[in-house]
């Protein structure tokens, strides 16, 4: 009978040890720290959707669960996350959170974990060539001396809205959204009413249509909008100024049906939102979301970027994973960053 010698009998049996040693070891840090799909809040519009694809992709890629997200609106997706229906909530918009948030919060059936994004923005805003001009485009400044909502009774006519002729035209929010509501106290308070009308696009689909028809033909308009979004990564706007936000008097726009005194939109804090049986079951995934942050800036060129392209989120979480990994590398281990750039 053929038999190794000795030293070479110990090195195979060395080898095998090696070899098991390594496939456990590997196995184990693939492996999830729950035994169920971590479930997101699918909430229904592009910024949380686009987080949700980043934030999927490396918890399935670089830390070996399963992932999967409930799609709704924010009011019952955020009452999920109270009952542990609902895991992770990319988009928590702590100056103006949801009741059903607050509720969870005081229950102690939710955290807010970290801070997404700290400098979302909402405002009037014109496009930045009515004030400066576009020399690239031939564009001469329309009102180089407007910067303020003061200002705006002295150009009724360059927003001039084609169906009231004598009216500049503001274009509003849909009907039935909050800011809707306190756009039109707005325009009250700061004696505009008369001079502007109060146009309410059927969607927000109609909002964006509008400010994009404006910025390609290069025609000015007068609109509210806010980032991150698309419209802001694609299009330059210029936010005019308006008094120092105060909390007791934005709150009574939403209110007051004739306000006298208005002032500026919040700057909102967006953070990430879990439910605390989760963050309890999964200290590993809690601390990359913790980590997780991004900006307005980044978010609404990703936005654009998908706009642009026709993209699905999960395309644009894959090209922003490749195309800035100076940003997402921070916020996991060196061994999860390389799975994720492998999967890749």
């Amino acid at each position: 009978m053929n038999t190794l010698p000795t030293g070479a009998a110990m090195l195979m049996a060395a080898g095998l040890a090696f070899t098991t040693f390594a496939t456990t070891a590997q196995a184990q840090d693939a492996s999830c720290e729950i035994d169920r799909p971590v479930m997101f809040a699918g909430l229904n519009y592009d910024s949380a959707l686009f987080h949700n694809a980043v934030a999927r992709f490396i918890i399935e890629k670089g830390y070996g669960c399963k992932t999967d997200a409930l799609p709704g609106d924010v009011i019952p997706l955020l009452t999920g996350a109270g009952k542990g229906d609902v895991d992770v909530v990319m988009e928590i918009w702590r100056d103006n959170v949801a009741d059903a948030w607050k509720k969870a919060e005081a229950a102690g059936n939710v955290s807010q974990i970290g801070v997404n994004f700290d400098d979302a923005v909402e405002g009037w805003f014109v496009p930045r060539y009515v004030i400066e001009g576009d020399a690239e485009r031939g564009i001469e400044p329309m009102a180089p001396d407007l910067k303020s909502v003061d200002d705006l009774p002295k150009y009724t006519d360059l927003f001039a809205d084609a169906e009231e002729p004598g009216k500049g035209r503001f274009y509003n929010c849909p009907s039935g959204w909050v800011c809707e509501k306190v756009n039109s106290g707005k325009l009250a308070a700061y004696g505009l009413d008369d001079s502007f009308t109060n146009f309410r696009p059927g969607t927000g689909a109609a909002l964006s249509a509008a400010i994009a028809s404006a910025h390609k033909r290069g025609k000015p308009a007068l609109y509210y909008y806010w980032g991150p979004t698309w419209v802001m990564g694609l299009y330059d706007s210029y936010r005019l100024e308006e008094p120092a936000y105060d909390k007791e008097i934005f709150d009574a726009l939403k209110t007051d049906a004739t306000p006298t005194k208005a002032t500026a939109y919040p700057q909102s804090t967006v953070t990430v939102g879990v439910n605390n049986d989760f963050k309890e079951a999964a200290p590993n995934l809690i601390t990359f979301l913790t980590n997780y942050e991004t900006s307005n800036a980044l978010v609404s060129e990703m936005l654009a970027y998908m706009q642009e392209n026709d993209e699905k989120p999960d395309g644009a979480a894959r090209y922003f994973l490749k195309q800035k990994p100076d940003i997402w590398k921070s916020w996991v281990p060196e061994s999860v960053a390389q799975k994720v750039e492998s999967a890749l």
